[in-house]
């Protein structure tokens, strides 16, 4: 986007002053990752974002992808923008020394991926599907895997991909007709195609690793029948450099709403050399390695959209002259005041606002977890981390992409019909976003993820666990006169989602439909209560600062006056969520199929 800056100061504030990552990176044996180091990593992001990345970004849309015999070419500078992305070393930042990378923490590649995403959405997705293809391979690969594919992916040389959908079945895998036969030389030959992959053929990387979902010729019916495998597009010689060609081909390339220069392909794989990925039919729990990866980055994708879409809106607001304030002209030497001081575009821009800086602390706490569980050393530590993220990695995919929705949407409404050109670039935002909502896992799919299978699969353990550390923060304020009415708010709410959750559960015990029928406003429920909690710690962090003396007093108080915005104004959009998980399911499924008929 035109005149994207990286969010540097509110990402320190977050992760050094919110979370405090220095202790956490001492803790977990990362003392390289100083917060001298963390800030000179965060200025070089900041001007590849903006600098390289997002000059390219409308042309991009524009020209989009070029498929021609099963070659695609990416738009004009996007293959350089991706060499000097190599050169930076930014692709090898959170792997291990042995494989070439850094030794850096993944919260810390993470909080950037933000950056590249709101600055070109859709370059950012071809590297960004290489790191869950690098996380399933380090968690699932066998040494010889490893040995010859991850080199590379870490360096950048090589890219990869998720290979999970096919025609017939989107989000239900357990019909996937992909098949894997075994080989004498212990390989296997795959046949199938799959269909929406994303970055799936490209000009920008010697090689695409694809990871992938198929079944083998005894494999039992349903999802417990799925066994996964790495194929490459090259086969890889004794040297572990790129040999032959596989039989792995593009047979065509999406024609989308947005996020046109990112090549979301068709794969054919016509009797393709693929290796086995951990045991045989156990696939699917191999790739939730990648999956829960990719469900954290599309909620970063998110994001990335809120918080670029309120960089634009703000911007046209302060410069956009348009009526006069009711309050008296505010800028008296011109024919007309800045509409930033109307207050409905006040309403839009702090919607903004409240929704990119509350999910940022949500996700750079979720990225803390991630942390906690890739490399801690305490077994009771590392499990609770699972624990949270098992609930919080459905609300951070999907309230992160639903809200950005709004944003996105507010982005354009601020400017008006000017919203509607292209030239502003928010449109491109609100097309480009409007994917994340659906892919890896539609917001349905996540919402019936975290109520049927988490939440009630769980008999509200994993609810309880994390609720009983927001309680414990809450009751840590008690005596707090200044955030005595938001503490007590949330309090209220935490009590009000363990009631909800137990009147749900005991409706579906009689009517399975329930869950279903609650689900999606179950999950929006939890996330505005999720992200009230961060905003209250903001807030009390923001006050802490400002009694120290600090002189970035507008900053501080920002966070304050958001705080308040997000509980008056968006919290309390619960209300209509509750009142419609409380009716129940029969004004969905009372309707039979006839009745939708329109003829």
């Amino acid at each position: 986007m035109e005149g994207y800056k990286a969010p540097q100061r509110d990402a320190m504030f977050v992760t050094h002053e919110l979370l405090d990552y220095q202790s956490h990176y001492q803790k977990l044996g990362f003392d390289e990752a100083s917060e001298d180091l963390v800030t000179a990593i965060f200025a070089e992001a900041a001007k590849f974002a903006e600098n390289t990345l997002a000059p390219i970004n409308a042309s991009g849309d524009e020209e989009g992808c070029k498929w021609e015999d099963g070659v695609v070419t990416t738009p004009k500078g996007f293959k350089e923008a991706y060499a000097t992305y190599v050169e930076g070393g930014w692709p090898s930042m959170a792997h291990p020394e042995e494989v070439g990378g850094q030794n850096l923490p993944y919260s810390l590649a993470s909080i950037i991926a933000e950056w590249f995403s709101a600055a070109n959405h859709s370059w950012a997705m071809y590297p960004g599907l290489s790191q869950g293809c690098m996380e399933t391979l380090k968690a699932h690969g066998t040494e010889e895997q490893q040995n010859t594919f991850l080199a590379k992916l870490v360096s950048g040389e090589w890219t990869g991909t998720m290979c999970l959908t096919e025609s017939h079945c989107g989000s239900d895998l357990g019909m996937l007709k992909c098949r894997a036969e075994p080989q004498e030389d212990g390989s296997y030959s795959l046949t199938g195609t799959k269909i929406f992959i994303s970055a799936g053929e490209h000009d920008m990387s010697e090689n695409i690793v694809h990871i992938v979902l198929a079944r083998l010729p005894d494999a039992p019916e349903g999802t417990k029948g799925i066994s996964l495998f790495v194929v490459p597009k090259f086969n890889v010689g004794p040297d572990g450099e790129k040999a032959d060609r596989n039989a792995v081909h593009c047979g065509s390339i999406e024609h989308k709403m947005g996020i046109k220069a990112s090549a979301t392909c068709v794969i054919n794989f016509d009797g393709a050399k693929g290796f086995l990925i951990g045991e045989p039919n156990r696939g699917l729990n191999c790739m939730f390695t990648f999956m829960n990866t990719a469900r954290i980055g599309t909620g970063l994708e998110g994001l990335a959209a809120s918080d670029a879409a309120f960089q634009g809106a703000l911007r046209y607001a302060k410069d956009r002259i348009q009526f006069r304030s009711l309050t008296g002209r505010k800028n008296p030497d011109g024919p007309a005041d800045p509409i930033i001081v109307h207050p409905d575009v006040r309403r839009m821009l702090l919607t903004q606002k409240a929704f990119a800086e509350g999910n940022r602390a949500l996700a750079a706490y979720c990225m803390q977890l991630v942390d906690v569980t890739l490399y801690g050393t305490d077994a009771a530590e590392k499990q609770l981390a699972d624990a949270k993220l098992a609930l919080l990695t459905p609300i951070v995919k999907a309230f992160l992409t639903e809200t950005a929705q709004e944003s996105t949407s507010y982005g354009m409404q601020v400017y008006g019909g000017h919203g509607f050109i292209k030239e502003w670039g928010m449109e491109q935002l609100a097309r480009d976003t409007r994917i994340c909502t659906m892919y890896e896992g539609t917001t349905g799919i996540q919402a019936i993820d975290l109520l049927g299978r988490k939440i009630m699969g769980s008999n509200g353990e994993l609810l309880g666990v994390f609720i009983k550390e927001v309680a414990e923060y809450c009751a840590s304020l008690r005596g707090n006169a200044q955030f005595s009415a938001w503490t007590n708010a949330l309090a209220s709410h935490l009590d009000e989602w363990q009631q909800i959750t137990m009147d749900i559960g005991k409706a579906a015990a009689s009517n399975p439909d329930e869950i279903g029928a609650a689900s999606v406003d179950y999950l929006m429920y939890s996330g505005y209560v999720t992200v009230a909690y961060f905003w209250l710690k903001m807030a009390v962090k923001a006050q802490e600062q400002l009694d120290a003396g600090s002189t970035e007093v507008d900053y501080y108080k920002s966070k304050i006056q958001t705080t308040g915005f997000y509980f008056d104004r968006l919290l309390t959009r619960t209300r209509s969520l509750v009142s419609a998980m409380q009716s129940g399911s029969d004004n969905l499924m009372g309707m039979t199929e006839a009745m939708f008929a329109q003829e």
